[in-house]
């Protein structure tokens, strides 16, 4: 049975309960596979990853220190053809009144106006995407 597929505009805003971030704008990309949040600090520290999302100047920026166990590298190639090594650790994030588990790569976004990308890991079989509209999956949960 086909589960039905929720339609989603170019942004929108979501939460991240996992991270205790409810909120925050999210940009659709559908050129990426994997979804990326911005990290303001990052460290490892007695074999965890230790991190703290959103930046200061972000509304949602809690300033809290999130600790994962279970994290890996990942080797990332940006729309400009650069390859990186980031972080990659598993969440929850919520659209739609639906919560989703997924992977991020971390990375530092500070100066983008969107502090989080959704891949198509997540949107497949989960998401339509009609770039002509916006913010329909807060706007109704919201």
């Amino acid at each position: 049975m086909k589960r039905e597929k929720f339609i989603i505009g170019k942004t929108d805003k979501a939460d991240f309960p996992d991270f205790n971030l409810s909120g925050v704008k999210v940009k659709i990309d559908t050129g990426a596979y994997t979804s990326t949040i911005h990290c303001n600090e990052i460290w490892e520290e007695e074999n965890e990853l230790k991190v703290v999302l959103l930046s200061p100047q972000h509304l949602q920026y809690t300033g809290e220190i999130i600790t994962f166990k279970d994290y890996s590298l990942k080797k990332v190639r940006s729309s400009s053809g650069q390859s990186q090594i980031r972080y990659k650790v598993k969440g929850t994030i919520t659209l739609f009144g639906k919560t989703f588990n997924t992977e991020f790569t971390l990375s530092h976004r500070d100066k983008m106006k969107y502090p989080v990308l959704l891949g198509r890991k997540l949107l497949n079989n989960n998401f339509l995407v009609d770039t002509s509209k916006k913010n329909l999956s807060h706007s109704q949960t919201h």
